[in-house]
């Protein structure tokens, strides 16, 4: 009776968490299995055993969660567990199989996983890339900001990085702004600890620019890392963000001409200047740099492929000058941690109106069918997308199920393909907007691809000040107003534009009913 209940007791306080079959390594290498102690636990005469072979726990008390496996040092390169080694023989199957924790003999606790992918570990009955985070979403109260858009503001995300005086951390899909790396340049030759992390398999090639300006960076002492491989935690690293001292820049726009440099897309972008912000996204930079699938672009240099780049050299006026504000609530969120669910949250908090902004949206994605389910709550909504040729045919298949359901369900709801009409080239928001009191700005696409694949950063912004600042920039794009003026005069016209909107109430607007590449 008394062994019957010692080990009734260890299958309360101990499961089977997870299994890593396959690490990316020679001959597997590395593997490991991750078991639960929720009680101190001594494993003497305790075994992992997979029907063909067994390895024996140590002699000794394991508490906690940690990873067993027979090869500990390629193991810890695998996972931020502690790893505990085993004696024997272990071979876990790629194909799927079953594993048992045993203590003299008798089942404690067992996993049955299918096929294993290259670098992923199984949990809770699915795979996850090895070192993936899980970052919960991180919230900062009175919290100083400052909104901008672009083309209008290109000088907003450079300021960021040229004032950094103790650390530098720069995020990006892709790098190719001259005036950006010589930024990061002289900031790295002043003593400041620069650090760029960009995606690796960017689709369609590397630009041949972007080459140029990682090698002048890691000539000047940074450390320039690129993530890809089969290692590879994410199908893309899709963020556009900067850590600068206790500032922080998010963006829905990539470090290159067209977008930072203000020479073609329609973004938006928020400087946030608080400490606990900043910690945090410099915890996500740190986390996202010290796996095995950031690799030093030095060593990766010879194995990269690359394309030609058409620079963009259009310039626009600015019409829509920052505004500062003292936030509420910033909420960062990321991808493929806690964005999902909190886009949904978002939208399913709009009580009175929503805007949307995007690249493109899927016309039967769940992201679409939250609007849609925002409209029949009675919330005003209003979507806008890109008409750009890579993504005019989805689009507009999107806007017209949107624009028919609103029809069909006397909804209101509309939606829209974006006329630029001279204002900017295309748009590449990634942003919305709900009830003129919270704004959502960063580089999440909305659909499923980005939201649960990719490496993405996006911040709640809850602030009246700065929503209605966004929500007037999405007017003028919902508009399509059709101006272009020389550079010299618009300083003039902006001091024009921004007066009106002051004096505005909320106007109200219409548009005419229009019938995942990574960016």
């Amino acid at each position: 009776m008394l062994v019957r209940l010692a080990l009734v007791a260890l299958l309360a306080s101990t499961s089977i968490v997870g299994v890593a079959p396959n690490p990316a390594t020679d001959g597997d290498v590395g593997e490991f299995v991750t078991v639960q102690f929720s009680e101190p636990t001594n494993t003497t005469g305790w075994a992992l055993d997979d029907g063909e072979s067994a390895a024996s726990l140590p002699n000794r008390t394991l508490s906690g969660t940690v990873a067993l496996s027979t090869d500990p040092v390629t193991a810890r390169n695998r996972t931020d567990r502690r790893v505990v080694g085993l004696q024997g023989s272990l071979s876990l199957s790629n194909a799927g199989e079953w594993v048992a924790l045993r203590a003299d003999g008798r089942t404690v606790a067992n996993v049955t996983y299918t096929s294993a992918p290259t670098a992923e570990r199984w949990t809770n009955e699915s795979w996850t890339p090895l070192g993936a985070t899980d970052f919960p979403p991180f919230t900062a109260e009175n919290v100083s900001v400052s909104a901008f858009t672009l083309p209008d503001d290109p000088g907003r995300p450079l300021a960021a990085v040229r004032g950094a005086e103790t650390r530098l951390y720069l995020a990006g899909y892709t790098l190719t702004s001259e005036r950006v790396t010589r930024a990061l340049v002289r900031a790295a030759r002043r003593g400041v600890d620069v650090r760029v992390l960009v995606e690796g398999g960017v689709a369609g090639g590397v630009p041949a620019p972007e080459a140029a300006r990682l090698t002048s960076l890691a000539d000047a002492g940074v450390d320039v890392r690129v993530i890809d491989g089969e290692r590879a935690r994410y199908s893309f690293h899709h963020p556009k963000y900067a850590v600068a001292d206790d500032r922080v820049v998010v963006l829905s726009e990539n470090w290159k001409p067209s977008g930072t440099g203000g020479h073609a897309n329609r973004g938006w972008g928020v400087t946030v200047r608080d400490g606990r912000v900043a910690d945090h996204l410099a915890r996500v930079f740190r986390a996202d740099t010290g796996w095995a699938d950031a690799e030093s672009w030095r060593e990766v240099r010879p194995d990269v492929t690359l394309v030609g780049s058409d620079p963009a050299t259009e310039t626009y006026p600015m019409r829509f000058p920052p505004v500062h504000a003292n936030a509420e609530r910033v909420r960062v969120l990321l991808a493929p941690d806690n964005a999902r669910r909190g886009v949904r949250k978002l939208v399913a908090s709009a009580d009175e109106s929503l805007l949307v902004e995007q690249v493109s949206m899927d016309e039967h994605s769940a992201f679409v069918n939250w609007t849609i389910d925002a409209a029949r709550r009675g919330v005003r909504v209003r979507v806008l997308l890109s008409g750009t040729w890579y993504t005019e045919a989805s689009n507009r298949n999107t806007t017209q199920r949107l624009n028919r359901v609103a029809a069909e369900e006397n909804l209101d709801l509309r939606a829209a393909l974006v006329d630029p009409r001279s204002r900017f080239e295309k748009i590449h928001v990634k942003g919305a907007v709900v009830d003129g009191e919270r704004a959502l700005v960063g580089s999440l696409n909305w659909n499923e691809h980005a939201a649960t694949e990719n490496r993405e950063v996006v911040v709640l912004v809850e602030d009246k000040r700065v929503a209605t600042y966004y929500e007037r920039a999405f007017r003028a794009d919902w508009r399509g107003g059709a101006w272009r003026l020389p550079i010299g005069l618009s300083g003039v016209v902006a001091s024009v534009v921004v007066t009106a909107g002051v004096c505005a109430s909320r106007i109200e607007f219409r548009g005419t009913d229009a019938g995942g590449t990574q960016r």
